[in-house]
């Protein structure tokens, strides 16, 4: 037995060694040790531009802290960097019409307002392409979308989606977002709308003084007067 067993462990010996010359030879030892100290460096953490906010800022900029203030004018955000180079972000907020209190015209102011806006629309002359457009609940109040006459858009408006301005009788401008495929306007109008206190029986002439500028004169429904 103990002849056996001596034998055994030489056998082991034997193979150890060889293992290690095998090793030695693919100089997988080194190349464990270099994979390793290669994982333990740490990349270089990436700087980032250090973000600068000049004191004077603080002065006009007045920020909303709860649902109180939400009736006060939006502020201008502005944010600096240290290449000074401005970003400006401008946001308008609008409060809500409430959907409960919604006002329907009669059916005489909105015959009223219509026929006013024809009579505009007749002295206004052939010059320019324009439209008289009837508002309704959905124009003013909840989803302030403003659908436009199929044929008009077809005929003057752009093919694709782009930027139309209204100008009110001001002189001020509004930016809105026309959909072409659906022949309308979507954002922008609600700011435009609820600028001018537009309300249901309201009609507006929409005249194309240029290929995606309206001038907008406006009619209203609350101007009748029944006659007694």
């Amino acid at each position: 037995m103990e002849v056996k067993k001596s034998s055994y462990e030489e056998l082991r010996r034997q193979r150890l060694e060889e293992n290690l010359k095998r090793l030695e030879e693919l100089n997988l030892p080194k190349l464990a040790q270099k994979l390793k100290d290669a994982t333990a460096k740490s990349s270089p953490a990436k700087q980032k531009k250090p973000r600068i906010i000049r004191k004077e800022l603080m002065d006009f900029v007045d920020v909303r802290r709860s649902p109180r203030v939400a009736g006060k004018p939006t502020p201008v955000y502005r944010e600096l960097y240290a290449d000074d180079k401005e970003k400006v972000i401008v946001r308008r907020s609008y409060k809500r019409k409430d959907l409960n209190d919604r006002v329907y015209a009669s059916d005489e102011a909105r015959s009223f307002a219509i026929d006013k806006a024809n009579e505009v629309q007749s002295k206004l002359g052939t010059k320019f392409p324009s439209f008289v457009k009837a508002m309704l609940q959905s124009h003013v109040t909840g989803g302030f979308w403003l659908g436009l006459p199929n044929k008009f858009c077809k005929s003057n408006l752009p093919h694709t989606d782009d930027t139309i301005t209204l100008i009110d009788e001001k002189g001020d401008e509004y930016d809105t977002v026309y959909l072409s495929q659906k022949n309308g306007l979507s954002g922008g109008w609600r700011g435009f709308s609820l600028d001018h206190n537009l309300a249901d029986g309201d009609a507006l002439i929409f005249e194309l003084v240029k290929p995606t500028t309206f001038k907008i004169y406006i009619v209203r429904a609350s101007d009748y007067k029944p006659q007694h």
